[in-house]
């Protein structure tokens, strides 16, 4: 099947397009929140949350706005390193949704949740909603036209510490017929656009954790691997990655060379969702397999990445 043209994907999402309107255009709304509080819908929808969109477009405008502050609500939370109080509660979107949703719920879904928001901005929001940017985002330039340079829209707010950068191609340099028949549509959609899902462009980093030992209980690979897919599942390991010997390591001083035995390992699972799963909405999960402790908590690139790796 043939990818979809802007035009078709305006149609598709026209619901959407006119909810993002009111936000950034009637009611003034900072264009990066904005797109937050879209994309956090977009992710709560496949969530579970259906027709979350037509009931907002049923609703009268004075509830948009405290709909779209609950949104913020769900963003910021999950953005949050610090878990909220059971009080923390959405009642609005509870209410309109007739499910029970809180921001406690949402936090044990944290890591999912901000896959999910991070693909839905760089796949959908990005596309769907340029031109109606480009009314409130004025042009820092004229368009350039260099071969394989697709000028952008700056959007003040991003790239953000969570949910990272999104490219806003702009509209007056854009084909409306053919804007996603390029090369660029296989690594953007890697299943096709029309058979896309929240999943597939998750990074191996957003699916890893970072797990620890005792010192002088020494745990091997395949002990991890036995202890994680006995309680989540027999497929949820792709991979546990460790140093066996931590001589050259940069964090030597925490090894025992004696006993060749490595304090950390790297866990990459088959989901992010598996990840939250096993965090429960926690920092840390502490477990044991044959009397020896390990710990578990979500990989951090910047943090993590420095520690060597065999």
């Amino acid at each position: 099947m043939s990818p979809p043209t802007l035009d078709q994907l305006h149609t598709f999402h026209a619901q959407e397009r006119e909810i993002f309107s009111k936000l950034v255009l009637q009611f003034a709304r900072p264009p990066s929140e904005s797109l937050l509080v879209m994309a956090t819908w977009l992710w709560l929808e496949n969530f579970g949350f259906e027709d979350i969109f037509s009931t907002i477009s049923d609703l009268p405008d004075q509830l948009i706005t405290p709909f779209a502050n609950e949104a913020v609500s769900c963003f910021r939370c999950i953005e949050s390193p610090d878990s909220p109080n059971g009080f923390d509660q959405i009642p609005l979107t509870s209410s309109y949704m007739q499910k029970h949703i809180s921001l406690p719920m949402l936090y044990k879904h944290r890591y999912t949740a901000i896959a999910g928001i991070k693909t839905f901005l760089t796949t959908i929001c990005s596309r769907i909603f340029s031109d109606i940017l480009a009314q409130v985002i004025p042009y820092s330039s004229p368009p350039c036209f260099l071969p394989g340079f697709h000028p952008s829209l700056i959007i003040p707010g991003f790239p953000h510490p969570t949910f990272g950068n999104i490219n806003v191609m702009r509209p007056d340099v854009v084909d409306g017929d053919n804007t996603f028949n390029n090369n660029n549509n296989s690594f953007l959609f890697p299943k096709g656009v029309w058979e896309w899902n929240d999943h597939c462009m998750e990074s191996e980093n957003d699916r890893t954790m970072f797990i620890t030992f005792s010192r002088g209980f020494p745990v091997s690979q395949a002990e991890v691997k036995e202890l994680f897919t006995s309680r989540f599942g027999e497929k949820c390991v792709v991979g546990v990655y460790m140093r066996e010997d931590c001589v050259s390591s940069p964090n030597a001083v925490a090894c025992n060379n004696d006993q060749q035995q490595s304090l950390f390992a790297k866990l990459v699972l088959d989901s992010v969702v598996t990840v939250d799963r096993i965090l429960e909405g926690e920092k840390l999960q502490k477990f044991r397999i044959n009397g020896k402790h390990i710990w578990a908590r979500k990989y951090n690139e910047k943090k993590d990445g420095r520690t060597c790796f065999t």
